[in-house]
């Protein structure tokens, strides 16, 4: 790398590889640490072996553990939902077991909400 006397040695240029498509859908994607690894360790080949599959998944997970969106990137797999992948440390069954919980919270809430409506009511 050539440098000018102005300017201070340089790192290797390190060029980015193909953004994968699930990092473009929020303001997040800018600072997800995947944006530098490969799809193809957070989402599953077709017929993969069950011993990769866990092994590739928990690859995927450590690179998530030290993102600083972390957080958001879940949220996100959650909200659309996101059927594929791991995404904010999940695998697509950690998020279906977890929008489960979120579901059944929310009906006990509501539940619980409704008798204290019908008592504000029959006070009334």
């Amino acid at each position: 790398m050539l440098q000018t006397p102005h300017q201070p040695p340089q790192a290797a240029v390190v060029h980015p590889q193909r953004v994968p498509a699930r990092d473009q859908d929020g303001p997040w994607h800018s600072e997800a640490v995947c944006r530098r690894d490969e799809a193809g360790l957070f989402f599953a080949p077709s017929k993969e072996p069950t011993a990769t599959r866990l092994s590739r998944e928990a690859a995927a997970k450590r690179v998530c553990a030290g993102c600083p969106v972390m957080l958001a990137c879940r949220e996100h797999a959650l909200l659309q939902p996101e059927p594929y992948g791991v995404w904010g440390g999940l695998t697509a069954a950690e998020r279906r077991v977890v929008l489960a919980r979120r579901r059944r919270r929310e009906t006990e809430l509501q539940q619980a909400a409704r008798p204290a409506i019908s008592r504000v009511a029959a006070a009334g």
